[in-house]
């Protein structure tokens, strides 16, 4: 009986310690349950707090991550230079060869129809491969992966970026379909030299359009998203057709070719042609990108950072004009102290067919076809005559010859001689300035700057007297449109560059539209004045821009001091303008219209017109003056040009600051 209190308090002791150890014990459970809730959400935390919305629509990633860039295109719709990426437009899936997506599928994601977004037999596989690697040498992302990988998340190899691309790959794959993400993937996937997308890199690797890539050549496209920039084709040619060959083994092994079909392919492997297009928008179109850029900037309401700009330009003759400037430049010694030159030529439309800016763009960017204010020195004098004709004279009527003060403004000719009593016609052909300067006073200034403005001048122009002689600041293009009224018998054709602009899936923002015909001069009035100018060329200042094979006509033009020499003309199929000069202002040496310019337009019109037809210019003949006039006229004039020891035609200079 002496053991009972013992085995009592035994008992006791013992259930005491069993209540212990449960309290213990379910407060190790109750704390690993708040450590593991915990754990949990703050690996949720980790992993998803900033997760982006998943996009519900193809729409929606058609043109997100998309950097500014433009493509330029020539009058043809073929493109001449890229700035930025290059996006080439959407091509649908259903346009492509069957061996284009099939090589993507076949290298990158073979079980792509079959997985949810994320192929966890290809990710078990992957970490298998690196484990026993020791480094990671296999992805194991789905197109879908990649897909949001490039579109939507950053391109960090992270485990919580992974965990996240495949949670997003997943949610991708209920809002779209496996076509939508096939299709965009090959749309923007990029493919190295610059080039986003298959249509891109096929017109950037092989100068032509994605739908008639062979299968050689879409396996090499296949084989770049891997490592694009050290597989570009165009710098190491033998990798990426090593790397193009897997691709097709792939292609055999997941039986969308036969091997016959493998072996030809690499027999016969893909090799980059010489594309035109150019990621870096070379100087060569330096000058035609800046101006279409900027025209689109005034055409389009918004800021548009994706565009497609279809111009007007012709790229033979716009190659043509650059080489002109420049051969023609650098045939002068530094004695001529020339060192620019501008070039533009207009389509009877008025479509900007061609134009160089200066000689080097990579030297200088600004364009001096479109932006360079100068004075025009005789090349503004048709417009004078134009304004007399229409207030009544004649290119018959006369004109003394002789010197003149117009309120202490005593404008005196090249050379400073003088030819008594001339017609308005020989004035012109001569570029007599106390003509010009004469009639200017006499039809007064408000006259001339009204129908230099209704011509197609935009430039200010200053009610000065010494207007008449070319004083007034103007730019060559608008010049150039200023004479193309003459060519068209008196219609005004505003000059334009931008035939279409589009977005990179084809969607048109801007379309030019063919105004309604402008006569801003009479047919008499323009056919007479074009008589006038023929005859510049055929016997007068512009006699060395006179062309083999047709008619033309045009002005010399020669500012103060030869800071500026020009000549502007036009055939039956184009109208172009020359300006020569320094950007600084400084003077040439004796550099005028009649000289320098003029064997440029020569040169340019020449070959710009091989192969073209033959199309007249229309004409008027002149009156003539009565018989008194005419026998007083041809006197003096013999008289003066006696005196003159037959001279070279007279060249033409403004003197604006007498």
């Amino acid at each position: 009986m002496f053991m009972e209190p013992y085995r009592a308090d035994h008992m006791m002791e013992r259930q005491q310690r069993e209540r212990r150890n449960r309290l213990i014990a379910g407060g190790i459970v109750a704390a690993v349950l708040v450590v593991s809730v915990s754990a949990g959400a703050a690996a949720w935390h980790w992993a998803f707090n900033d997760l982006p919305e998943t996009p519900t629509s193809a729409a929606q990633l058609w043109t997100t991550r998309r950097e500014p860039s433009v493509t330029l295109l020539d009058m043809n719709g073929d493109v001449l230079a890229v700035r930025g990426p290059l996006y080439a437009q959407a091509v649908a899936l259903d346009e492509l060869p069957e061996h284009l997506p099939q090589a993507f599928l076949a290298i990158e994601d073979q079980r792509f129809y079959e997985h949810d977004g994320v192929d966890m037999r290809g990710v078990s596989r992957a970490m298998w491969v690196n484990f026993r690697a020791g480094r990671s040498v296999q992805g194991g992302s789905t197109i879908t992966m990649q897909l949001v990988k490039n579109l939507i998340l950053s391109s960090d190899r992270l485990l919580r970026r992974k965990i996240q691309e495949m949670r997003l790959a997943r949610d991708l794959e209920r809002f779209l379909t496996k076509t939508e993400i096939l299709e965009l993937y090959l749309n923007r996937v990029y493919l190295g030299a610059r080039a986003y997308g298959v249509e891109a890199a096929a017109e950037r690797y092989f100068a032509k359009p994605a739908t008639e890539l062979t299968l050689a050549e879409s396996a090499l496209l296949a084989a770049l998203p891997k490592a694009p920039s050290r597989l570009d084709p165009t710098v190491n040619l033998e990798a990426a057709q090593a790397r193009a060959a897997r691709v097709l083994a792939a292609m055999v092994d997941a039986g969308f070719i036969t091997e016959a079909q493998r072996d030809e392919a690499i027999a016969e492997p893909a090799v980059p042609a010489n594309s035109t297009v150019d990621p870096e928008a070379s100087s060569h179109w330096g000058h035609v990108f800046d101006y279409a850029v900027v025209e689109a900037g005034f055409l389009l309401p918004d800021d548009i950072p994706d565009l497609v700009i279809e111009t007007t330009i012709d790229p033979a003759l716009t190659d043509i004009a650059q080489d002109v400037v420049v051969s023609s430049l650098s045939e002068q010694d530094d004695s001529a102290q020339v060192s620019e030159a501008a070039v533009v030529l207009l389509a009877p439309d008025g479509a900007i067919r061609a134009f160089s800016g200066g000689r080097d763009y990579s030297g200088s960017q600004f364009n001096r076809a479109m932006h360079a204010q100068r004075q025009p020195g005789s090349a503004f004098k048709p417009v004078v005559f134009t304004a007399a004709l229409e207030a009544g004279l004649e290119p018959s009527s006369a004109v003394w010859d002789e010197p003149v003060d117009l309120e202490g403004w005593t404008p005196q000719n090249f050379g400073g001689n003088y030819r008594g009593l001339v017609t308005i016609q020989e004035a012109l052909r001569r570029s007599i300035n106390t003509v010009a300067a004469q009639v200017g006073d006499d039809i007064g200034i408000d006259r001339i700057v009204e129908t230099g403005h209704r011509m197609g001048i935009e430039s200010p122009l200053p009610e000065l007297p010494s207007i008449a002689l070319g004083a007034a600041e103007v730019n060559l293009l608008e010049l150039t449109a200023t004479y193309s009224v003459y060519a068209n018998d008196g219609l005004r054709r505003e000059p334009y560059f931008i035939q279409r602009i589009t977005d990179s899936r084809g969607q048109v923002l801007f379309e030019h539209e063919t105004e309604p015909d402008n006569q801003v001069l009479t047919p008499e009035i323009a056919q007479a004045m074009s008589t006038m100018l023929q005859d510049v060329v055929l016997t007068g200042t512009g006699r060395r821009s006179a062309l083999a094979d047709r008619r033309s006509a045009g002005k010399t033009g020669t500012s103060q001091s030869f800071r500026d020499a020009w000549f502007v003309g036009y055939t039956g199929n184009y109208t172009a303008g020359v300006w020569v000069g320094n950007d600084d202002d400084s003077p040439m040496n004796n550099i005028t219209g009649g000289g320098l310019p003029a064997t440029v337009w020569q040169t340019f019109m020449t070959q710009a017109h091989e192969g073209l037809d033959v199309l007249p210019l229309t004409a008027t003949a002149p009156r003539t003056l009565s018989e008194r006039d005419e026998r007083l006229a041809a006197y003096y004039s013999d008289l003066s040009s006696s005196f003159a020891a037959l001279l070279e035609p007279a060249e033409d200079e403004s003197d604006t600051e007498r």
